[in-house]
């Protein structure tokens, strides 16, 4: 199933994409994507739904994030071994965790605003899994069947904020908008593989990322079992599982992004964020 959320931000409602690509209107069926709606009961229960039967909504409109505010927005760092290579790293030992503000959530294709006087903010896209059941202390067998689905995400990240000032690397991923997710959230019973998803990053028609799941350093059952030892993972909670090389810090000379510029994010099975990019006079 591919399950959106549509309408203006913060009223959004739930929708399920039908065969033919229309989006069909949830909301006379369950609140919103989130909570007992993602649990494999509550999968199960949409997947027997009529979709035909449902309202159809018309486009244009706006996609919301695939999921509400989760809980917990985690991040992976250097999960690419070209990518950490680019970066000047050797590949990390275990996963390399960073929080991102659960208030950067955006629709797949929301301008992305940057903060006045930022001068590096930089393009990650990156394959991110939406928690089912909570994981506490799960072991990889176990992992999967804590996976509600996929979807696309985009790690917006200002370096300079990230790299180049005291603490940690929040403070770089966590302004308003620096977390795009959709544009829908796929159940895992259709990514049979998540370890084999072509990702890429389109800026002003140029591709500047092309990379596969495949080449992650930690996979997706790793990460959910690494993470569970040092939190309880909540329904809902996002995931983003790293990114390719080809990020504007990694190119020569370095190349971020500015006013005017248009990105398109993608991962295979998963669809495309599209959205324009706009910077405040200081």
């Amino acid at each position: 199933m591919k399950l959106v959320r549509f309408g203006p931000p913060g009223m959004e409602r739930p929708a399920i994409l039908d065969g033919d690509g229309q989006i069909r209107d949830l909301s006379g069926h369950v609140a919103d994507l989130s909570g007992e709606t993602l649990t494999d009961e509550g999968l199960a229960k949409l997947r027997a739904l009529n979709v035909t039967s449902l309202p159809v909504i018309d486009r244009p409109v706006r996609l919301g994030p695939c999921v509400p505010r989760p809980c917990n927005f985690i991040g992976v760092g250097k999960n690419y071994a070209k990518h950490a290579a680019e970066t000047g790293s050797e590949p990390p030992k275990e996963p390399l965790l960073f929080n991102k503000s659960p208030g950067s959530t955006a629709g797949p294709n929301d301008v992305l605003i940057l903060p006045p006087g930022s001068r590096k903010s930089d393009w990650e896209a990156e394959l991110a899994i939406v928690i089912g059941a909570p994981a506490r202390f799960v072991t990889q067998a176990e992992a999967f069947h804590h996976v509600a689905g996929y979807c696309v995400c985009t790690d917006v990240s200002e370096r300079e904020h990230q790299l180049e000032s005291t603490g940690q690397y929040v403070k770089g991923k966590s302004h308003d908008g620096f977390g795009p997710i959709g544009p829908w959230l796929v159940t895992r019973d259709d990514v049979p593989d998540p370890q084999s998803l072509h990702v890429f990053t389109d800026l002003n028609g140029s591709r500047m990322q092309d990379g596969n799941t495949h080449d992650m350093i930690f996979g997706v059952s790793q990460l959910i079992s690494y993470i569970s030892r040092f939190m309880t993972l909540q329904t809902g909670d996002v995931i983003a599982t790293g990114t390719p090389d080809g990020v504007g810090l990694g190119q020569n000379p370095q190349r971020f992004l500015k006013d005017g510029d248009h990105i398109e994010i993608g991962v295979e099975k998963l669809g495309v964020q599209s959205y324009d990019v706009a910077q405040p006079s200081a």
